[in-house]
């Protein structure tokens, strides 16, 4: 008679901008053969878009971390139609009315600023550039191994820092912050 033991844990935390579902180990075995499938771990988070420096820009931030890549989608309304940048920027602060209090890009390995994966440097935080529809409708998909949700390195780690939409276009040159304008829209990152 064959024996067939099967263990499975799934443990799951949702909470108004975070949900991180976690897999264990699920192991099957017969009198013959033992399959372990590895374990798997997947982490969302889900922040709000709030209007800065008297504009109408909002929408939501969604960043989902799988197998050691982070994916963002980000979804914005109320902007001019044409080029604007969007950055991540060193803290969760939104709590100025012009978006200063979130401080400047993220860079902490002390990078120059430019377009992401330039040789010269980039910052972590210098995602680059999108186009809003006539409308000022856009959705901007970006994805990278180069950042992480809450692990314990402090240069990819994305918690506690904030995501700016900027009035303009990253130019990709000018120090430090590629002369992209005014912050119309702020968003702490916030576990």
């Amino acid at each position: 008679m064959k024996k067939i033991s099967v263990l499975m844990i799934a443990f799951a935390i949702s909470a108004t901008a975070c949900k991180q579902t976690k897999k264990e180990e699920v192991v099957v075995e017969n009198e013959s053969t033992e399959m372990v499938i590895e374990e798997v771990n997947t982490k969302t988070l889900t922040i709000a878009l709030n209007a800065k420096s008297e504009s109408n820009v909002s929408g939501n931030v969604v960043f989902t971390e799988d197998n050691g890549t982070v994916k963002m989608l980000a979804t914005v309304s109320g902007l001019k139609s044409g080029v604007h940048a969007i950055h991540i920027h060193a803290t969760s602060d939104c709590s100025t009315a012009d978006g200063t209090s979130a401080g400047g890009h993220w860079n902490p390995t002390n990078q120059p600023h430019g377009a992401w994966g330039a040789e010269a440097g980039y910052h972590k935080g210098d995602i680059g550039n999108f186009t809003a529809d006539e409308s000022g409708n856009a959705t901007i998909e970006f994805s990278t191994d180069e950042w992480c949700i809450n692990c314990d390195d402090d240069t990819k780690n994305i918690v506690s820092k904030s995501v700016i939409i900027h009035a303009g276009e990253d130019d990709l040159i000018s120090q430090p912050s590629g002369a992209a304008g005014a912050r119309v829209s702020c968003a702490g990152i916030i576990e």
